[in-house]
């Protein structure tokens, strides 16, 4: 049931062909190997966006500002003041408002989710958190806000906190979590660090979860031996999860994630410390027991948000795989070849700005979200 709910609701989203409009700015032409790109600012002035979510019905777009706002981009274009009912967040480092995805049964239950930093842990500490509101009719507030996962222990003093958030073609609920940058606990089974982490909806652990049962085991976890991932989407034709991660000094990788599976950090990665020595628990590259990357950066891009193009106005994107770089202020198109990667370019490397996120809109453009203190959501597609 909650499959074919969340079935209807996406293709009930891309019937929809009227794109927002543009802030009055200057509509920039670039270039790629498809051909012209052209990229239109939608919104400016937005402060460290994080995350955006498209709502029926031509209604907006909801932002995450990183402080701990959550925004409206309106039909009209115009940015909304933040929306009410939304949690304190711990804003230090990394952490504060994170990602923002809708329930699946959205159009009936108008729940959406935010995952955050949290503080509260042992000596000023922070974990990721993850809850649901129901967005009022007027668009103004989230109403009855519940908290339905915490991060244990909370380990944070500002660092990794993945936080992605992904509903699969059954309605389950997968949590991308960092190690707090503390690598040993990603191999640890009784902590919820560096774990994908696999709930039904209202936070309840699944019976069927690889780890069930085990003493001494979270049950909530799917999959372990994961840095910062920082982003993950759902394959739109085989309905497999994929999640991309931070190394540390070179290491950036991209994974296909399978049930109770050993993705490796620390023990085995393309990476160093940034200092310039080697990560102290690494047996190399690869090691025994563990899955290695479907594709692997030697340089860190910085890679965060992603998205698979699925739609069909632009015919020379689909089953290409976006990503949102930092560290090199670009945007990653990947051509798959099965399940590896085999092509790359690199785009918008123009505008010098760190891309934080890349959504596909119902419309067929891409919409992508530049992390600045005053960043932009641009509108992106092939002329």
């Amino acid at each position: 049931m909650l499959r074919k709910t969340l079935l209807a609701t996406v293709c009930a989203s891309l019937v929809l062909s009227s794109a927002l409009p543009a802030v009055a700015a200057t509509r920039q032409q670039l270039q790629s190997e498809q051909g012209p790109l052209s990229l239109t600012p939608v919104v400016e002035g937005l402060d460290h966006p994080w995350a955006l979510a498209f709502l029926p019905d031509r209604q907006g777009i909801l932002v995450t500002e990183r402080p701990g706002n959550l925004r409206l981009v309106g039909a009209d274009g115009k940015l909304s003041a933040p929306l009410g009912g939304v949690p304190q967040v711990w804003a230090k480092g990394q952490g504060g408002l994170l990602d923002v995805v809708l329930s699946p049964d959205f159009k009936q239950d108008r729940l959406v989710y935010l995952s955050y930093a949290e503080g509260g842990g042992e000596g000023g500490t922070a974990g990721t958190a993850v809850g649901r509101g129901r967005l009022s009719e007027d668009l103004k507030t989230l109403k009855d806000f519940q908290v339905i996962f915490r991060q244990a222990p909370k380990l944070s003093t500002g660092n990794h906190f993945g936080s992605r958030l992904v509903f699969d073609r059954d309605g389950y609920l997968f949590i991308t979590l960092g190690e707090n940058n503390e690598r040993p606990t990603a191999q640890d089974l009784d902590k919820l660090q560096g774990k994908i982490v696999r709930l039904y909806p209202d936070g309840r652990v699944p019976e069927d979860n690889p780890f069930v049962g085990q003493p001494g085991v979270r049950p909530e976890i799917w999959s372990y031996g994961h840095r910062n991932p920082q982003g993950a989407a759902l394959n739109p034709w085989s309905g497999t999860l994929w999640d991309n991660e931070h190394g540390p000094k070179g290491g950036d990788e991209i994974n296909l994630i399978e049930r109770g599976k050993n993705y490796g950090w620390p023990l085995a990665t393309h990476g160093i410390n940034y200092s310039g020595v080697p990560i102290p628990e690494a047996q190399g590259k690869t090691a025994p027991g563990t899955v290695g990357p479907r594709h692997v950066w030697e340089k860190s891009p910085g890679i965060s948000g992603m998205a698979f193009y699925d739609g069909d106005r632009f015919k020379a994107w689909q089953h290409n795989l976006f990503i949102g770089a930092l560290a090199s202020q670009e945007l990653i198109r990947l051509q798959f070849d099965g399940d590896k990667v085999g092509h790359e370019e690199r785009l918008l490397g123009e505008l010098k700005e760190r891309i934080r996120d890349v959504r596909q809109g119902p419309d067929g453009y891409l919409y992508v979200l530049t992390d600045e203190d005053k960043g932009r959501l641009y509108k992106l597609g092939l002329e």
